[in-house]
């Protein structure tokens, strides 16, 4: 897709941004997602008028439609030895897909990294037995495989 554009995302984004994650979401969960969009909405807008530690690119075409987003956070520890950057999000519109959307949102992540001394960057991919095609980007785009990721939720 020659007419992709990506940029950081503002605080005016938030509705775009949300819509989108929404979208991942749903997908995710086939269409079982029941956060409240008002309640996603005023977590974006709160996170992207925060600090330097979290950071949305969104995927534009030309004429400015929104194709894709990749939101990330980052983290420090003595394993990664020093600070990391972790993808949160990353979700590309159906119609977008394998039209190297994925690929473009990725590569501003690593040079967003790369600007900011990062380590290195990581993601939490789902099960590649449901979303094998997710997996194989990632190896695609150079990610290796570091291990299952667990949660707890505290809220």
């Amino acid at each position: 897709m020659d007419d992709v554009r990506v940029r950081k995302a503002g605080l005016a984004d938030a509705g775009v941004v949300t819509g989108l994650v929404g979208a991942l979401l749903s997908e995710l969960s086939a269409g079982q997602n029941d956060t409240p969009r008002a309640v996603m909405l005023a977590v974006a807008e709160s996170l992207l008028s925060g600090g330097a530690s979290y950071t949305v690119f969104l995927a534009e075409d030309g004429a400015g439609r929104p194709l894709g987003v990749a939101t990330l956070s980052e983290g420090a520890c003595i394993s990664t030895l020093g600070r990391f950057g972790t993808i949160r999000e990353l979700y590309v519109t159906p119609e977008s897909r394998s039209a190297g959307v994925g690929r473009v949102l990725i590569r501003a992540v690593l040079d967003h990294g790369r600007a900011h001394r990062w380590t290195r960057v990581e993601v939490g991919a789902p099960s590649a037995a449901e979303w094998p095609d997710s997996l194989r980007f990632y190896k695609r785009e150079g990610f290796t495989e570091i291990g299952p990721r667990l949660k707890f939720r505290l809220a």
